[in-house]
C-alpha cells in the first residue's frame, strides 16, 4: 500500500469498500487561532475535513476534543457547524474532555443541527446506525469534567460493522492506583466493545493499542500527527491506514 509511517500503517489511502476517516483532537481555539493561517481559528477542522474529501471517505469519525473547551464564541461555533454541514459526507463526533456535553457545550450550540452531523450521547443514544452501510457507530460522550469509562457498557451490536468510539487513555490492565480523572482504557474494555474498528482519541501520536486481537487505533492531533487515519471496510479484515494532513509551517 505504499510508504509506511513511523506506525507501521500505509501513507495513502485504500481504495474500495466504505472509507472512514477518523481524526481526534482537534482543538478548535479562536486564542490559539492567530497562529494559524489568516488567524483562521477553523484551519485545524478544516484540513482534517479536506483530508476526508481527498480520501472520498463516506463517514468521518472525530473521537473528542474536536474544541479546545466549550467557551469558544458563538460565531466559531456556527462557522465550525457550516464546516462539518458541507464536509461532503457523514459525521459522527464524540465529546471529549475538553469540550464535554455541558450546558454551554459547542455540540448544544448548534453544531449538531446539520442533518449529516450526529453527536454521539447528545439525545442519551448511545450508538448512531448507517443502514444504507450495515454500520453502527457507538461510544461513550463525555458528559462532564469528571471521571468516566470511554468503553463502559457497551450495548448489543445492532448491524453488520460496528465502529467504537472512545475518548481517553490506554493502559493495557487495572491497576492498584488511579489519577482522577484519567479516562482509563484496558484491553479488556477494547475487547468487550465488540467492534471492527476502535477509534480512539485524547494521545497526540498515532499509534495502534490492545495488540492483535483488535483494531484499536488512536489518530494523534492532526496538528503533531499530521494526518488522519482511514478505515475501509470490505469482505474480511478492515484496511486502516495513514492520510497526510496539509498543514502551515510558518
Amino acid at each position: 500500500m505504499g510508504e509506511r509511517g513511523a506506525n507501521g500503517l500505509a501513507m495513502h489511502a485504500a481504495v474500495g469498500g466504505l472509507v472512514i476517516a477518523h481524526s481526534s483532537d482537534i482543538h478548535v481555539d479562536d486564542a490559539y487561532a492567530a497562529r494559524l493561517p489568516d488567524r483562521d481559528a477553523l484551519y485545524p477542522l478544516r484540513q482534517v475535513v479536506a483530508a476526508a474529501r481527498q480520501a472520498q471517505a463516506a463517514l468521518l469519525v472525530l473521537a473528542g476534543d474536536v474544541f479546545e473547551h466549550n467557551r469558544l464564541p458563538q460565531a466559531v461555533v456556527d462557522a465550525a457547524a457550516r464546516l462539518l454541514a458541507d464536509a461532503g459526507c457523514q459525521v459522527v463526533l464524540l465529546p471529549g474532555n475538553h469540550d464535554p456535553l455541558t450546558a454551554e457545550s459547542p455540540y448544544r450550540r448548534g453544531v449538531a443541527e446539520p442533518p449529516n452531523v450526529h453527536v454521539l450521547g447528545l439525545d442519551e443514544a448511545p450508538s448512531v446506525v448507517f443502514p444504507q452501510w450495515e454500520l453502527e457507530v457507538w461510544g461513550r460522550a463525555h458528559q462532564d469534567y469528571t471521571d468516566m469509562a470511554p468503553l463502559g457498557e457497551p450495548p448489543p451490536r445492532r448491524a453488520r460493522w460496528r465502529v467504537a468510539v472512545a475518548h481517553g487513555h490506554y493502559q493495557p490492565a487495572a491497576g492498584p492506583d488511579r489519577l482522577r480523572p484519567s479516562w482509563l482504557i484496558h484491553d479488556a474494555d477494547l475487547v468487550a466493545a465488540d467492534a471492527d474498528y476502535i477509534a480512539l482519541g485524547h494521545w497526540n501520536r498515532p499509534v495502534r493499542v490492545g495488540g492483535d486481537a483488535v483494531h484499536a487505533y488512536y489518530s494523534g492531533s492532526p496538528e503533531l500527527a499530521r494526518s488522519i487515519n482511514l478505515v475501509r471496510l470490505d469482505a474480511g479484515r478492515p484496511t486502516i491506514a495513514r492520510l497526510p494532513v496539509d498543514w502551515y509551517t510558518p
